[in-house]
Order: structure tokens, then C-alpha cells, then sequence
């Protein structure tokens, strides 16, 4: 079951770098100095890859769980 935690590791990291890529998606539109509505829309987006990001992120912990208790 070891190869179980491996990938649950690899897909919990893609979901921490979707998590990264939304902080600077968000910082990014911040310094942009857009208009209230304008930023808005663009946190609307983030917020979506931020649940994608947290979705992915929980599933390869549970991969990790599962390879643990079954090791």
C-alpha cells in the first residue's frame, strides 16, 4: 500500500499548488487596482479554483489515509 500513499501524497501537492496559484491569482488582481465589479469577477473565478483546489487536495489525503490504514 505504499504506492497508495505515494500518489495520495503527488495529488494532495497538486491540490497545495492550486491553492498557491489562487493566492497569487488573488494578489495579483488586487495590485492590478481594478474597480470594485471588475475585482469582484476575478475573485468570482478564483473562488472556483479554490474549491477545485481543496477538493483536490482532500481527496489525495484520503488516498494517504486509506494507504495508511490498509498498510
Amino acid at each position: 500500500m505504499d504506492i497508495l500513499i505515494w500518489i495520495g501524497a503527488g495529488i494532495s501537492l497538486l491540490g497545495v499548488a492550486g491553492l498557491m496559484a489562487c493566492v497569487l491569482i488573488a494578489t495579483k488582481a488586487r495590485r492590478a487596482g481594478l474597480s470594485d465589479d471588475e475585482l469582484r469577477a476575478k475573485l468570482k473565478s478564483v473562488v472556483a479554483l479554490n474549491m477545485a483546489a481543496l477538493m483536490v487536495s482532500a481527496i489525495g489525503l484520503m488516498c494517504v489515509v486509506i494507504g495508511i490504514m490498509l498498510g
